[in-house]
């Protein structure tokens, strides 16, 4: 990753919003600077095509004046808006976000009258302490895997405004809250490309319960997006987070999502990697209140080139607290996926269970995928168990398929939508489902046809 000249002080001062984002900018960029570039040798950084990324082909979103949507990633982009939208059905909100800046944000009458809030981080009065409570979640852990990348501290350089949700305590949020993120709204120019930081805050109170479902989409444009997801769910809270990734085949995505939940929450949380030429995903589930659950779930499909990367952690710092984590799948042409996952007891940690598994399938001789569990263990009384699996379609399977008439390519198709199916039963925000089984059934005609 080579320096960029695109990204000076002079830019970050010119982003707008109020007083304190242009000081916390400012001293951001110090930090960027300061920081050593990612290294192959670094477990964060090992497999990535990290090495590929040249910042200077970028220019932060917001250096120049953003009139109005391209009506080509209108065009490219949002049908896949609309066809989210339909299979969701009733919500309780919608936001859009054009390249990281809030442009519309709606709740329902009964999201409102209990309390929720969904808007800019420049219009709330707690800002700066709603951006800065990763800080005292690092400042409390003292581990290194908590501690800010380079890119967290770019992203935080040239932030131009985030999205925060806030749910009162013990208030019940019915239908899901959609949140839409368009990407690469202008072209910067011909020999540049958009670099966008998009900035999400989630907050639920004591006992408050809500579904929030975030799509990222984005035209054919080159383009860089750094995404940070930051999930803080109160004690006895109930969240259902899902993201679905379908970015245009020439970006990039270096993702961060963060989670802290307390006593008796449960989180359940599901990723969807379709898009993107390069997509990372870096999750941090900690589990900080007795008898607090995780359920972390992920899917990709890659062809082509493109990589799919996800390093998880899973931390348990309380007694008597579950995770599990499934993550699945397949890679044909000369794709890639990585998969590096940690969960780590910690003192305290008593009676804790945390379950680990990773599954891929490898459709082409010239796809590969890396899998690489791991444990730390620092308490007695804990119980984890990790599964990783790498391999071709089951030859029995396709066998079965094919002795009883049915094509080659209809066989493998239908044996990969088998190998996803278990994962969708278990996400919890209506007509995600739909929309994925659509999208990973279009994707796989030219799998399986051998585009």
């Amino acid at each position: 990753m080579q320096s960029s000249v695109s990204f000076t002080a002079d830019v970050a001062r010119s982003l707008g919003g109020p007083e304190w984002i242009s000081e916390r900018r400012l001293g951001a960029l110090e930090r960027f600077r300061a920081s050593p570039p990612p290294a192959l040798d670094e477990d964060l950084w090992r497999y990535s095509r990290i090495a590929d990324l040249d910042l200077d082909q970028y220019v932060p979103s917001g250096s120049a004046a953003v009139a109005k949507l391209r009506p080509a990633l209108q065009a490219e982009a949002w049908p896949q808006s609309a066809a989210l939208l339909e299979h969701v059905g009733e919500r309780s909100g919608l936001a859009v976000v054009v390249d990281g800046v809030p442009v519309s944000c709606e709740l329902s009458a009964a999201a409102s009258a209990a309390g929720a809030v969904l808007g800019s981080v420049f219009a709330d009065a707690r800002g700066p302490a709603v951006l800065d409570q990763v800080a005292k979640l690092n400042a409390e852990t003292g581990k290194e895997e908590h501690e800010p990348d380079v890119f967290d501290h770019l992203a935080d350089a040239f932030l131009r405004d985030a999205l925060v949700l806030s749910v009162p305590p013990r208030a019940r949020i019915e239908h899901p809250i959609v949140v839409v993120h368009l990407l690469g709204s202008r072209q910067a120019s011909e020999a540049s490309a958009l670099a966008v930081f998009e900035r999400t805050v989630i907050e639920l109170g004591e006992a408050a319960e809500a579904t929030v479902i975030e799509l990222f989409v984005s035209g054919e444009d080159p383009l860089l997006v750094v995404p940070i997801v930051d999930l803080f769910v109160g004690d006895a809270a109930v969240l259902s987070y899902n993201a679905i990734q379908q970015l245009g085949e020439r970006a990039w995505q270096i993702g961060h999502q963060r989670i802290r939940a307390g006593r008796d929450a449960t989180v359940r949380t599901f990723t969807a990697s379709l898009g993107a030429e390069y997509a990372r995903f870096r999750t941090e589930s900690v589990l900080a209140g007795q008898g607090g659950s995780a359920e972390l779930l992920a899917a990709y499909l890659g062809d082509g080139s493109q990589v799919h990367d996800f390093r998880t952690l899973q931390e348990h710092g309380a007694p008597r607290t579950t995770s599990d984590l499934v993550f699945k799948g397949a890679v044909a042409g000369t794709a890639r996926s990585v998969y590096s996952g940690l969960i780590r007891m910690r003192h305290g940690a008593r009676g804790a269970d945390a379950f680990q598994t990773n599954r891929n399938l490898v459709l082409s001789e010239g796809a590969h995928a890396d899998s690489v569990p791991n444990l730390d263990i620092e308490e007695n009384d804990v119980r984890c168990s990790h599964a990783s699996a790498v391999g071709p379609i089951d030859r029995e399977q396709r066998f079965y398929l094919e002795a009883r008439g049915v094509p080659p390519a209809v066989a493998e198709r239908l044996i990969l939508l088998g190998f996803f199916d278990d994962l969708w039963a278990r996400i919890a925000a209506p007509g995600i489902r739909a929309h994925l089984v659509a999208a990973v059934a279009a994707r796989l005609d030219g799998v399986t046809s051998g585009g």
